[in-house]
């Protein structure tokens, strides 16, 4: 019985003897190769999470797709073969009741399909290494499956080690925020908001994972600094400040990135937590006794998190203009 080769080795999987520099090289090197190698129209690397299959590499004959295609999972072959209703090698996709009743089946045309699934150092589902032909083929495509199992298990095995290297360094950025903060609230700063923006918009790319953005603004600073001073006024940002934290969730990121707005980064976000972020911030806000706008939008695998950004800062104004007319009414 064959084994899985040492970890050594698997970090040195190489092109032209050169070791990948991560999982993305090493990803798209795989589906090249098994798209070279045994003709599929379409091989793909793909990261589940929640009903979303979002496609990291793709080496496309026939198809069109590429990476940060985004599709339904539970509407995929993998998705059946993961739950062990289909075999991970399907010389005629059609002749697998499983698949022939896959709603993807009546998308795209898939005469043949390999799969096989990637996961984590727990154990638990990443996404897949897949993938489909519009014509059926024969027996050899077994081969291809082979193949396919022995790369997805070095994957598997790279992508575990990878991501526990990247988990140090979020501790490293968390560590990092720590020392750019704001004096007044000891929230991290705009410069360190930035900085966690852009290492997470990394982290979307090259994983697949979610994350959104919720922006929020006070709607009396100025008011408080008139009627009452500054020191009212600098009281009200740390009690902003607190009431955010207390409403966050472990791991997101809590930041002053201006006088009065504050942004919280919602890592692991799926689009339906996005939607009652804004309402459970805001919610801690009035309990604290603080009158806030906020907007929240997620990211999404065809923009970037600069543009969620830009969607929550424009959900938190609307916001702010209809709470405005509610008090003018």
């Amino acid at each position: 019985m064959g084994t899985s080769p040492p970890v050594d080795e698997v970090l040195m999987i190489s092109r032209a003897g050169t070791a990948f520099e991560s999982f993305a090289d090493a990803s798209r090197a795989a589906v090249e190769h098994l798209q070279a190698a045994h003709g599929m129209g379409l091989w793909m690397v793909t990261r589940t999470t929640g009903d979303d299959w979002i496609v990291l590499e793709a080496a496309d004959s026939r198809y069109d797709v590429g990476p940060g295609a985004l599709f339904r999972w539970s509407d995929s072959f993998c998705s059946r073969m993961v739950a062990g209703e289909g075999p991970a090698v399907a010389p005629d996709a059609a002749a697998v009741p499983a698949y022939a009743a896959a709603p993807i089946a009546g998308q795209v045309p898939i005469g043949a399909y390999v799969g096989v699934p990637l996961t984590l150092a727990d154990g638990s589902l990443f996404g897949t290494l897949c993938a489909i032909d519009p014509h059926p083929h024969d027996e050899r495509l077994a081969a291809a499956g082979c193949e396919a199992g022995l790369l997805g298990r070095m994957l598997s095995t790279l992508l575990s080690h990878e991501l526990e290297a990247d988990a140090q360094a979020q501790r490293a950025e968390a560590a990092e925020r720590e020392a750019a903060v704001d004096a007044l609230t000891g929230l991290p700063n705009r410069r360190a908001w930035d900085r966690a923006l852009e290492a997470e918009e990394a982290r979307c790319r090259r994983y697949g994972v979610s994350a959104a953005v919720c922006i929020v603004d006070l709607d009396s600073l100025k008011e408080a600094n008139d009627d009452h001073g500054h020191a009212a006024g600098d009281e009200l940002l740390r009690t902003t400040a607190a009431a955010l934290t207390g409403a966050a969730r472990e791991g997101d990121v809590v930041a002053r990135v201006g006088g009065d707005e504050f942004g919280v980064l919602l890592l692991g976000c799926d689009q339906d937590e996005a939607a009652t972020a804004a309402a459970r911030f805001e919610h801690a806000l009035e309990l604290a006794g603080v009158a806030a706008s906020a907007g929240a939008a997620p990211r999404s695998p065809a923009a970037s998190l600069s543009a969620a950004v830009t969607a929550a800062d424009e959900a938190m104004y609307a916001r702010k203009l209809g709470r405005r007319a509610a008090v003018a009414t």
